[in-house]
């Protein structure tokens, strides 16, 4: 099997080009990264050491496709990730890579006869919507009620028929358009195409800022025991997320891979759930208990620009289909992210501190 995943120098690319070259020796697995992201450099070894094909270049640029191989799938996991992308300036780079850049791997995808899998986003779920849901306010987070007067949404999180009126941030609408020609393709050209709309994504080796990839930043700023605020809702650190080990993702990828047939066509939410899902303050809490540091956490009451209350998602389908369900646990995660951090702590300072 032939492989091809942009973005393999990012953060999910690289580590789904690994875990694949790991358990798959004999697939040969292309990486198509333009190196934008600060700290994506550092993969280029670890990719090369488990016999991934780094090749450099941008999915902007349909040329850049012409000297790349036939293969039997595009994992599309390329994107500008930050849900603030664009809000302020212009959103030219968000547009080009996110959905320009999706058609280009599309059309190399046509042209291959290959088979699609997209890395969407909880994101595409519109904002306000999201926010006029009914909640409890526990004692550490925000819970959503089984009582809505909505679809697609209860206690266990978000399900795929919530409704999509509303903006959603820039972001998350190159994505939706994103999906909206995926949609195309596959009912037009017969192209095998899946869709994950990921929540929250996380593990050792993201290079974490605080527009995307907080549970990293949270983990490393206790690590080098720096100041971290809650901010918006309060300030109370109640917003609530649920998480993803990239490694578990890997898990989902790996069954599309090898089961395109049974998920072609569909729309899946992927997610860590209820079960693996923290607020700010429970995850304070757990880095505190895994890195033994405590540091000073300050409170802004007013929300930042797209933000939302809590997202969970709810796994009812992806399980249902597929049998998959994530696996590693909060504290887990948190462990794992601590000791890469100490592993290497010298070249991520420049990244993280």
């Amino acid at each position: 099997m032939k492989i091809l995943i942009t973005g393999g120098a990012g953060f999910v690319g690289s580590s789904l080009a690994i875990n694949i070259k790991t358990n798959y020796p004999s697939y040969e697995v292309i990486c198509l990264d333009n190196l934008k992201r600060k700290g994506s450099e550092l993969n280029l070894p670890r990719l090369a050491k488990a016999g991934a094909i780094f090749v450099h270049g941008d999915i902007r640029n349909k040329e850049d496709f012409d000297a790349l191989p036939v293969v039997d799938f595009v994992i599309e996991s390329s994107a500008e990730p930050s849900v603030l992308a664009g809000l302020e300036g212009t959103p030219d780079y968000l547009i080009n890579t996110n959905l320009v850049g999706t058609i280009n791997c599309l059309n190399y995808t046509k042209k291959c006869g290959a088979a699609f899998i997209f890395l969407s986003t909880s994101r595409i779920y519109p904002i306000k919507a999201i926010e006029k849901l009914n909640f409890e306010e526990a004692e550490t987070r925000f819970v959503l009620s089984d009582e809505q007067s909505v679809a697609g949404v209860s206690s266990k999180g978000i399900a795929e028929n919530f409704p999509l009126d509303g903006a959603r941030s820039l972001y998350g609408a190159t994505k939706l358009a994103s999906e909206l020609m995926i949609h195309e393709y596959n009912e037009f050209y017969g192209m095998k195409t899946v869709i994950n709309r990921c929540g929250v994504l996380t593990g050792p080796w993201q290079m974490g800022k605080i527009d995307q990839g907080v549970m990293v930043l949270w983990v490393a700023k206790h690590y080098w025991q720096q100041q971290l605020a809650y901010i918006g809702y309060g300030g109370s650190g109640r917003q609530t997320r649920d998480m993803l080990h990239v490694k578990d993702l890997y898990r989902l990828i790996d069954f599309q891979l090898h089961n395109i047939d049974k998920v072609n066509g569909e729309i899946l939410n992927a997610g860590g759930g209820v079960e693996v899902s923290a607020s700010l303050q429970e995850l304070t809490q757990i880095c505190q208990e895994v890195t033994g540091k405590t540091i000073p956490i300050s409170k802004v009451a007013e929300n930042r620009a797209a933000d939302i209350r809590l997202y969970v998602t709810d796994n009812t389908k992806v399980t249902a289909l597929t049998g998959w369900k994530p696996e590693i646990s909060m504290k887990q995660i948190v462990t794992e992210i601590t000791e890469w951090i100490a592993e290497n702590e010298e070249a991520l300072a420049y990244v993280l501190k």
